[in-house]
């Protein structure tokens, strides 16, 4: 995993990703939608109002010409993202220092309370269960840090931090 991230550091200049195979899948379905589902919808809809005549006054031939671009460009960023992006199911990753594939136990200085945060790939996060894509400004000042390591996290307020020291790390199991 380590490897992984120190490849994907130097890539980053060209967008790689690393991302859960799960994740991956979902974004497989999701460019399958678009592609074979939303897309022909809409050409359908471009002819239906295409057949009602004037088109310079035909609101509903302007607005599935607008939803028409707004899925190619969609379609594009998906194919883009799939093709940078590099799957994992985050086995053996290290827990000497914060990297993808961890869970992170932190206590805030200024207020004592407790939070843990799973590290996971770009498309993986789900803030209401506190799992956080490694490309978030918390992931990022947390990661290569060891336990007792403080942390500026991003704080609530705008442009706020805070300090929390990190007091425990260990693996992510699927």
């Amino acid at each position: 995993m380590e490897k992984m991230m120190e490849e994907n550091a130097e890539a980053q200049r060209d967008t790689s990703l690393i991302v859960s195979w799960e994740s991956l899948e979902r974004k497989k379905k999701e460019l399958d939608d678009i592609t074979n589902v939303q897309i022909p919808h809409n050409k359908n809809e471009i002819q239906i109002a295409r057949e009602e005549g004037d088109l310079r006054e035909n609101g509903g031939y302007k607005a599935a010409r607008q939803q028409q671009a707004v899925l190619l460009r969609m379609q594009s960023k998906i194919e883009r993202e799939l093709r940078n992006a590099q799957g994992t199911d985050f086995a053996d990753v290290g827990t000497d220092k914060v990297s993808i594939g961890n869970v992170v136990d932190i206590i805030d200085d200024a207020s004592g309370e407790k939070e843990t945060f799973t590290i996971l790939g770009a498309w993986d996060g789900d803030p209401d269960k506190k799992i956080i894509s490694y490309l978030s400004d918390t992931a990022k000042a947390l990661i290569g840090k060891v336990v007792g390591d403080e942390a500026d996290l991003p704080a609530d307020t705008v442009h706020g931090s805070r300090k929390a020291k990190i007091t425990a790390i260990r693996a992510f199991k699927a």
